[in-house]
């Protein structure tokens, strides 16, 4: 049964995000640790952002699943996933999500005296949510979903790090680029679904104007993201030649995620290399990131 939720959520896919989380979390301690008084890690704290990623992914994932429930079963390419085939009842997965979004703001407590990460999770799980409904009405829908994966290291570093003086910047600039880079993937995976939301009648940027704009607006969307995450190491002191070639590397393998999924002109989408450059590629860059970012830290 664990196994048909896992599949439902997508689990493989929390290596988008979790990585970052885990990225900036250690940025931040690792920062509290050069202080002058070194400030050490709680088990708690670290505990608490694991449980945290999972819980809200895990939710966010199984609401949107339910919320496009009747959508994908319009969608050839979506009729058999759990809820138009069947396989899970709406009301089962709805409590999953329930279970999930309690987990998540319960995990919050471990934060304490640390209360921000309490007060903003209802809040954040109501936004994380709207992505769902997002584009029925507007073609920002992956820039919201952009702003969603922003929140992990951001958050992660808030947690370990709850003070505001001086402004992070760092984080701040991580979680820009993690939110140029969301949404440049998510143009591209959208681009399977072009013809169905043209049909239906959503905002998805391919639907509406069409694949080749789609891959251009993530074109440009990664060129930020790859300046953005090179700029970090101008406001992160440990962070140095080793992060920006790691930037390098990762400007390179989205170069590859174009290459493989940009169809030749006036054929059709392979939906194999466009499930290749979505899921191994990008997998790359935030695993690859978190693996140099940990290296410089500690050389």
């Amino acid at each position: 049964m664990f196994g048909v939720y896992f599949s439902l959520v997508r689990f493989s896919h929390t290596l988008f995000a979790m990585p970052f989380a885990l990225l900036g979390g250690l940025m931040a301690l690792s920062l509290n640790l050069q202080q002058a008084v070194p400030v050490y890690p709680r088990v708690f704290d670290l505990v608490g952002i694991l449980l945290c990623m999972v819980f809200v992914r895990n939710a966010a994932m199984g609401f949107n699943r339910y919320a496009d429930r009747e959508l994908d079963a319009r969608n050839p390419r979506t009729s058999n996933r759990h809820l138009p085939a069947g396989i899970i009842s709406a009301s089962n997965v709805l409590l999953f999500v329930f279970f999930n979004s309690v987990g998540f703001v319960l995990s919050t407590f471990l934060f304490l005296p640390n209360i921000f990460p309490l007060i903003v999770s209802v809040p954040l799980l109501l936004f994380i949510f709207g992505y769902s409904y997002a584009k029925r009405w507007t073609v920002s829908a992956h820039l919201w979903l952009g702003m969603v994966l922003m929140c992990a290291p951001i958050g992660a570093w808030i947690v370990i790090r709850p003070f505001f003086e001086p402004f992070p910047v760092a984080p701040m600039l991580l979680g820009l680029a993690v939110m140029f880079w969301a949404t440049g993937f998510d143009l591209i995976y959208a681009c399977q679904d072009a013809d169905v939301d043209a049909d239906q009648g959503l905002y998805s940027v391919p639907g509406r104007y069409g694949v080749s704009t789609a891959f251009f607006v993530s074109i440009v969307c990664h060129i930020i993201s790859v300046i953005l995450f090179a700029s970090i190491p101008i406001f992160y002191p440990l962070f140095s030649y080793i992060f920006e070639m790691g930037v390098i590397i990762v400007a390179l393998i989205l170069v590859i995620e174009h290459i493989i999924a940009t169809p030749p002109k006036k054929e059709q989408l392979n939906l194999i290399k466009i499930n290749i450059a979505f899921f191994q590629m990008n997998v790359i860059v935030s695993i690859g990131l978190l693996i140099v970012g940990v290296l410089d830290m500690i050389f």
